[in-house]
This record gives structure tokens, C-alpha cells and sequence, in this order.
């Protein structure tokens, strides 16, 4: 009997489901390697580069994949980001589980990162939206874009791919980006966005910034409107 998949917490299930089928790919920051090991045990993955900076996380990796008999399909490589990585070892990569001021520091580390062919499945765990000025700034195009709760906190994770000509900017957009509020988790990421907006407000009003003040109330008059579609 084979071993049976690693166990995924919703955070990182949802950044599975975005990777394409019959790719290879790159999971920057893999600390235990559960990922691709998930996605090569599922046969959804090509092949796997499981990276991390640190030789601790790696060295359990290299134990989750002999355990899970997936060493063949899953190589594991020190990397400072994608610094030890080729453009042509992987279609998709995942950042996941760290702020977002670390993934703009990793996206600017090659020109490649500008291929349209590159899927980019980006989780951050804070300053999200910072990351979506990032990538509107720098001509990535948000393909999806969805809310997950894990271990009772609410975490966004966004399929990107550059493509400048697709980008189209709107009210509250760097805030909620494009989750819906069709979901619990949905639900969830607008009512902390507005939460923080609604505080961001009263601090402008304190502060006698008027500019600011009127314009994050526009922004939390368009968040709930789309919340309210």
C-alpha cells in the first residue's frame, strides 16, 4: 500500500487547486515540501522544484518526500527566492505563507518574472494590499482571486500573470482585489477590509486630513456595494 497524501490546511489546498495541470513547478518557500508533494502524488504536476533559503526546512522536506516516495518527481534547492531558479525549470510557482513586502522582493528578482506564460500563485500572510499596487504597478493581471479561512483567520490568494493590456483598475480593488462575497471566506475579507478602512477613516478625521478621510469613505462606499451584488 502506497503512503497516503500529506494533509493540506485550506490556505494551502486553495493554492493547489490553482496550479494548472501537467506543469512543472516551483514552490518557493516549501518548508516541509507538502505541496508539490500533494500535487505529485495527485500525478497533477510534471515535475517540482521545492525551494527554500533556509537547509532546516529543506532537510525535512527531503524526509517528507522519501516518506511519501515522490524524490524522483520533486527536487529540493537552496534559494534565496528565485535566485537559484532557471526560467525554463517551471510554468507555475507558488509563493505562499509570507508578507507580501517578501514576494514583491521576490517577483522583482528576475526580468523573467514578465514572461506571460509564468502562472504566479501568490498567499500573503500581510500587506496584501501593498502586493496589489505591486502588481497593478508592474503589469500583472489578477486571473483569480479568492478568500480562504484557515485556523480562523482570513487569508487571500491570487493567480496572477503578466499582462499589462488586461489590467483594468476600479474602486477598492487594492483592497479586496477580485474576491467575491459569495462565500463565508468571502464574506470574511470584505467585513476586515472594511474594518481597517473604517479605522484608517477615523484616523484621517482625528488627523484633520480631509483628502484622506473622503477618500477612504469612497473606498468603503464601493467595497460594499460589490459586497451587496
Amino acid at each position: 500500500m502506497g503512503c497516503p497524501f500529506p494533509k493540506l490546511g485550506e490556505r494551502l489546498q486553495l493554492c493547489a487547486s490553482f496550479v494548472r495541470s501537467g506543469v512543472r513547478l516551483c514552490d518557493v518557500g516549501t518548508d516541509h515540501g507538502y505541496l508539490p508533494i500533494f500535487l505529485a502524488k495527485q500525478g497533477k504536476i510534471l515535475y517540482a522544484v521545492a525551494s527554500d533559503i533556509r537547509s532546516g526546512p529543506l532537510q525535512n522536506a527531503q524526509e517528507n518526500l522519501s516518506r511519501y516516495h515522490v524524490s524522483d518527481l520533486v527536487e529540493t534547492r537552496i534559494s534565496d527566492g528565485i535566485l537559484k531558479i532557471g526560467e525554463d525549470e517551471a510554468d507555475d510557482f507558488v509563493i505562499a505563507g509570507m508578507g507580501g513586502e517578501l514576494i514583491m522582493k521576490i517577483l522583482s528578482q528576475k526580468s523573467w518574472v514578465k514572461n506571460p506564460q509564468k502562472h504566479w500563485i501568490l498567499q500573503p500572510m500581510s500587506k496584501a494590499f501593498e502586493l496589489r499596487a505591486f502588481l497593478f504597478e508592474n503589469g500583472f493581471f489578477t486571473q483569480q482571486e479568492k478568500a480562504v479561512i484557515d485556523d480562523k483567520k482570513v487569508y487571500s490568494v491570487m493567480l496572477v500573470s503578466y499582462a499589462p493590456e488586461k489590467i483594468s483598475r476600479h474602486p477598492g480593488d487594492l483592497y479586496i482585489g477580485q474576491i467575491c462575497a459569495d462565500s463565508e471566506a468571502g464574506k470574511a475579507y470584505y467585513q476586515k477590509e472594511l474594518e481597517d478602512l473604517a479605522k484608517r477613516r477615523n484616523g484621517a478625521m482625528i488627523s484633520h486630513k480631509k483628502a484622506d478621510e473622503e477618500r477612504y469613505a469612497a473606498e468603503i462606499l464601493a467595497i460594499q456595494k460589490l459586497e451587496n451584488l
